[in-house]
């Protein structure tokens, strides 16, 4: 309009009922494909992360971008992971079972067993056991068979490393109602609490640990061996413990969380 027939800037705007700004507007693109490289090096690298922990992970490494940038990438890039769907929670009027809230580190521990496979079908099991304030993970034992022995052996391991807790949470599997971890418990001045049969939710912290375990390391490695599976679980714990941003604590790691509470546990 303004070059054909020689009208102002102003008329031209008011009869197309467009505002003048929006016509001297200049794009400035941004350069983002440093982020965009690091996003799906990361995303390559741990598959199971959604974009709010890539994005706490970039953040550490010193990238200044938002929560919405990171997830306009994370979409454009197409690195979405499908993740199963929510279950609907039923809506009790009253807890049947006194809830154990941990004050301190090393109070409340809780343990339980998850079993996978070998590439030539071979069973194995493994041994988790977190601190249920810090979510730390303090060990993971895995063999292919794994007895009420092994759970003292690891117990006993624990208490010369790191003291023992005041209470450990399990369910009501054989290994941990066994007459032999009753005996240890008592001598050692260790409540164990048992949840309710069935009710695995009762011990929830370490229900979402085994989830993520098999979820980020499990499903993403096949073991030709148990000793392959026993290095590949361990650098998952190492990196779970010191590196993964855990969102329930603050994204912090478990290993920091720690470290911050005790510091606050001795000042006061």
């Amino acid at each position: 309009m303004v070059a054909r027939y020689h009208v102002s800037e102003r008329y031209a705007c008011r009869l197309f009922n467009q505002w003048r700004s929006s016509i001297r507007y200049t794009p400035h693109p941004r350069d983002d494909r440093a982020v965009r490289l690091r996003l799906k090096e990361l995303a390559q690298d741990r598959p199971r992360y959604g974009y709010r922990r890539l994005h706490v992970l970039l953040l550490r490494e010193g990238f200044q971008l938002g929560k919405d940038q990171v997830h306009r990438i994370y979409r454009e890039e197409n690195l979405y992971v499908r993740t199963q769907p929510r279950r609907r929670r039923r809506v009790i009027t009253q807890l049947r079972v006194p809830p154990l809230f941990p004050q301190k580190l090393n109070q409340v521990w809780t343990m339980d067993f998850m079993h996978d496979e070998l590439i030539s079908g071979k069973k194995i099991r493994s041994l988790n056991m977190i601190d249920k304030l810090s979510r730390e993970c303090l060990w993971i034992e895995l063999d292919f068979k794994l007895n009420s022995n092994r759970v003292v052996e690891v117990l006993d391991h624990l208490k010369c490393t790191r003291g023992l807790p005041e209470v450990i949470c399990v369910d009501n599997g054989s290994e941990f109602t066994s007459k032999l971890l009753d005996q240890w418990a008592y001598i050692n001045g260790v409540k164990l609490f048992f949840i309710r049969p069935g009710k695995p939710t009762e011990n929830g912290h370490i229900e979402a640990f085994n989830r993520r375990l098999r979820d980020e390391c499990l499903h993403v490695h096949l073991f030709r061996s148990v000793q392959h599976a026993q290095y590949e679980v361990e650098k998952w714990r190492v990196e779970y413990d010191e590196w993964r941003p855990h969102s329930s604590i603050g994204n912090l790691t478990p290993r920091e969380f720690a470290r911050r509470r005790m510091q606050q546990q001795t000042a006061c």
